[in-house]
């Protein structure tokens, strides 16, 4: 991928944006106090209950708890990824996404737009030159595809010529650039240049806005590569991109599973039968970041491999990968088809219905993971159950802290007989570094119940980011005992470090991380009424006091129950927090 977006370019870009401006453009809302409202878009309903507020930059819905700033209302309303809601409130407020060092040289979106252009006029002459050859209709004709689902997919042709494009596109010093850019042509060191792509079916691939972003070309007859893709370039990323995502948005408005096949054919064979819903990796094994974007789609991904031995060996590979990404509510499941078939073949051979049954059939990753390991040892030994925990724990280890971590670990106990509570100790506590007591503490019932100062001493952090300023949080919160109060502390940071920061950028910092959830609820809480600025800094203040203050004696606590000594200091100030309580 190309490099980054610098962080600060978001933050600015947040603080620039009118939430308000970015939905009513696309939701009209009316005002209602100090906020505004309307119908949900992401849910039927007759009363509104969609909130959308001015001062915090946020939207909310208390119907189906849709949440989010102008980012992830774009994600959401529609359907683009991270990157594309960046670019698309760029757009709108006329600026160009910088990009820090990465593997591509930074391009403006005025820099993209020739190659684009391009793009899609090559696009439109593979089009047509698949109505001039009987030997590529006859060939698609073959593999089972209509000239609608061709037309449906804008596939095309490449003819068996070294200079096609170059003839037709490259008349300009400025097109030939665009070509070269895009790697549709390739240039030799005498400066002369050739067609990359040659007597093959072209599959245009579509980025989530419907624009043309590089191609797959196919071999009619025998011939190496069999299939052959655009070079990765300043618009196509091949580990980010997948096939058939553009049209199956299109086909479907919701999009209950998607199926993660191998191939351009296996995605146009699938939709022919009418199983709109398949996508595919362009040749490579699937990668994180084209799981989270499937995973922005739909809650459920469904793995089609071959059932030889690099099928199952792909599907290891984007086992690996979709545990560094999945969470609660996401569901991934693998389908292995019977050895030399593929969708393409197999759903011909057996249709929709059959096909479809397979893929409600299909198994789930815990299933497939523990299966998997337990197929490499002996598990009725106990060297076999060590070398089953050590692999398990390895692969646990790369996941997000969730309930579904939780289970994994649950079901590895039950296989290898070992308590939950020891193979966390080994996988790594189910809270992040910094979130957690010390290491010679344990929980208590204390640390499971939510405090509420602490909710609104963060509710109000988020609201007010300036209270940073006005009140320090105790460097002791990094590590506290208490549950909460270690966010509170990198909230805090956060802040410290970025001190005009808004609080949808503040919120922005924390997407996809285990508090988002949490941090997007609490923006909505409604805090203690207060009267101006001074009284909200009072309250902020004292919540802070407190909670230092209950921190400390739930410490001390804990020590005094299981009888661990107090050094001199510690007994003077346990005494003295106890008498001012």
């Amino acid at each position: 991928m190309a490099g980054r977006i610098p962080q600060n370019f978001i933050d600015d870009l947040i603080a620039r944006t009118d939430i308000v401006e970015v939905i009513n453009s696309r939701v009209p809302l009316k005002r209602k106090g100090k906020e505004y409202s309307a119908c949900c878009p992401f849910h039927n309903e007759k009363t509104p209950s969609f909130t959308v507020s001015e001062t915090k930059q946020f939207y909310y819905c208390f119907g189906c708890h849709a949440k989010g700033n102008a980012i992830g209302f774009l994600m959401d309303y529609e359907h683009l990824d991270y990157i594309e809601a960046i670019e698309s409130l760029a757009a709108d407020a006329h600026v160009d996404v910088p990009r820090e060092g990465g593997s591509f040289e930074h391009t403006s979106h005025t820099d993209k737009q020739p190659l684009y252009d391009i793009l899609e006029q090559a696009s439109i002459l593979f089009q047509q030159e698949l109505k001039n050859s009987e030997r590529a209709i006859d060939y698609l004709k073959q593999r089972g595809l209509s000239g609608e689902i061709a037309k449906r997919f804008n596939i095309g042709y490449a003819p068996d010529g070294w200079n096609f494009l170059g003839g037709k596109l490259g008349t300009s010093p400025e097109q030939k650039t665009s070509l070269s850019k895009t790697g549709l042509i390739i240039e030799k060191d005498d400066g002369k240049n050739y067609d990359r792509f040659r007597d093959r079916i072209m599959f245009p691939i579509a980025d989530q806005r419907g624009r043309i972003i590089g191609f797959g070309g196919r071999v009619i007859d025998k011939g190496e590569p069999k299939y052959l893709n655009s070079p990765e370039n300043s618009v196509f990323h091949k580990g980010y991109e997948l096939y058939g995502l553009y049209q199956a948005k299109q086909a479907l408005r919701t999009i209950e599973r998607i199926i993660v096949v191998e191939g351009y054919m296996d995605v146009v064979a699938l939709a022919q039968s009418g199983i709109d819903y398949a996508v595919a990796s362009l040749g490579t094994a699937t990668t994180t970041d084209q799981i989270q974007k499937t995973f922005r789609t739909t809650h459920e991904i469904v793995y089609c491999y071959d059932g030889d031995n690099a099928g199952k060996k792909a599907a290891w590979r984007a086992l690996e990968n979709t545990l560094e990404v999945i969470r609660d509510g996401m569901i991934a499941k693998f389908l292995f088809l019977p050895e030399k078939e593929d969708p393409d073949t197999m759903v011909r051979k057996e249709g929709k219905d059959a096909f479809e049954k397979r893929i409600r059939q299909a198994i789930p990753l815990s299933d497939f993971l523990f299966d998997s390991l337990k197929a490499e040892v002996d598990i009725e030994t106990r060297e076999g159950k060590a070398q089953l925990a050590s692999k398990a724990n390895t692969l646990i280890k790369k996941m997000h802290n969730s309930l579904y971590k939780d289970l994994l670990v649950e079901e590895l106990s039950s296989l290898v007989g070992l308590s939950q509570q020891h193979l966390e100790s080994r996988i790594g506590s189910s809270v992040e570094p910094g979130s957690k007591a010390p290491a010679t503490l344990k929980p208590i019932r204390g640390q499971l119940v939510q405090n509420n100062k602490t909710r609104i001493a963060i509710a109000l952090l988020i609201q007010n980011p300036e209270l940073a300023s006005h009140c320090a949080v105790p460097e002791r919160f990094r590590q506290a005992f208490t549950k909460g109060l270690p966010l509170l502390y990198k909230l805090q940071r956060t802040i410290e470090t970025n001190t005009a920061i808004s609080s949808a950028a503040l919120l922005e910092r924390f997407r996809d991380s285990e508090h988002e959830k949490a941090l997007n609820i609490l923006s909505m809480l409604q805090t203690p009424e207060t009267e101006n600025k001074d009284n909200i800094i009072a309250v902020y203040s004292d919540l802070i006091q407190r909670l230092s203050h209950e921190d400390r004696l739930e410490y001390f606590r804990y020590k005094e129950e299981n009888n661990q000594p107090f050094t001199g200091e510690e007994e003077r100030e346990y005494i003295d927090l106890c008498t001012k309580k």
